[in-house]
C-alpha cells in the first residue's frame, strides 16, 4: 500500500549522508515512490544529492531499487554507489 502524503522515514549512508548532512530523517511525502521520494531529496539538497543519485540507489523492504514508480511505505534508504559492487 503507497503512503498518501504519509511519513517516511529516509535513512542516507556513506556520500548520501554528506550529502544530506545528516544520518536519517523523517519526510512528508505525497503518494510516496521512490520517484516521489527522489524529487524531494533532490529539491532540498540540490546538486551535491544528485551526484550521489545519478549512480546510486535506493533500499526498499530490503530490495535495492532504482524504479522510480516503486512504492514506499515507512523507510527507504538512500545508498550510494559502492566500489567493487
Amino acid at each position: 500500500m503507497t503512503s498518501a502524503g504519509g511519513s517516511v522515514l529516509v535513512r542516507y549512508f556513506a556520500a548520501a549522508s554528506e550529502a544530506a548532512g545528516r544520518d536519517e530523517e523523517t519526510l512528508t511525502v505525497e503518494d510516496a515512490t521512490v520517484g516521489a521520494v527522489r524529487a524531494v531529496l533532490l529539491e532540498r539538497y540540490g546538486d551535491a544529492m544528485s551526484r550521489v543519485l545519478a549512480s546510486g540507489s535506493f533500499l526498499v523492504d530490503g530490495v535495492a531499487t532504482r524504479d522510480d514508480a516503486r512504492p514506499v511505505r515507512e523507510r527507504i534508504d538512500v545508498l550510494p554507489p559502492f566500489a567493487g559492487g
